[in-house]
């Protein structure tokens, strides 16, 4: 694999010696400040690292893998892409709790659209490496899940997706929980009269979500 991803970071505010991680994963299009804008809103217990996906777009925007078109207007994900940007993920988590001395059990996973679907499988092909995924407006791509399913695993969910999303249609979310749910893993759902983003009392509900873990 080339470089490493590039990433910022936002400091604990409460100082500890081993604070929880909070890893941020952006959409298709955007970059690293784009969720870490509410960072600062965040429990300041936490250790805020927002990275930028492996993929150039141009004006300023990046993907963790290239969705393409085919001739009937169907989209296809590049799943080489995606095994690469997750390896690379994977493997940075490792790398901030080392260099940070992170607790123990208490990484969080935050993913929006494209981040989203990238944070549930790596979830599933890295069983326990976080212990807390919150799934913002994705869902579970089955090509992305490994082969042999994963045992005991730990880890928990929050899902939001909004009702009227003209992206990634609610459909799609609602098969999380059904999937979860055949693995026996626990998981919050929720659903907002929005469309492809994030509600305030959405943010307020995932936030209280993290709080209650921390």
């Amino acid at each position: 694999m080339d470089a490493a991803l590039h990433y910022v970071v936002r400091q604990p505010k409460k100082v500890a010696e081993n604070p929880p991680l909070l890893v941020l994963v952006h959409g298709y299009g955007s970059n690293e400040l784009d969720l870490f804008s509410f960072a600062e809103e965040l429990p300041d217990e936490l250790l805020i690292v927002s990275l930028r996906a492996p993929y150039e777009m141009g004006y300023g925007g990046y993907a963790w893998y290239a969705i393409n078109l085919d001739a009937s207007n169907n989209k296809h994900s590049d799943l080489d892409q995606a095994s690469v940007s997750l390896q690379k993920i994977a493997a940075l988590i490792d790398e901030l709790k080392d260099l940070y001395d992170t607790a123990e059990n208490k990484t969080f996973l935050l993913g929006f659209s494209q981040g989203a679907i990238l944070s549930y499988a790596l979830s599933f092909n890295y069983p326990n490496k976080v212990q807390h995924v919150l799934a913002l407006s994705g869902y579970i791509n089955e090509d992305l899940m490994p082969t042999v399913a994963a045992k005991n695993i730990n880890t928990d969910y929050y899902i939001s997706h909004g009702t009227v999303d003209q992206v990634l249609p609610i459909e799609w979310a609602r098969k999380a929980p059904i999937i979860l749910n055949s693995f026996g893993l626990q998981h919050v759902y929720s659903e907002y009269p929005v469309g492809h983003g994030v509600a305030p009392q959405n943010f307020f509900s995932f936030k209280k979500w993290m709080e209650e873990r921390l």
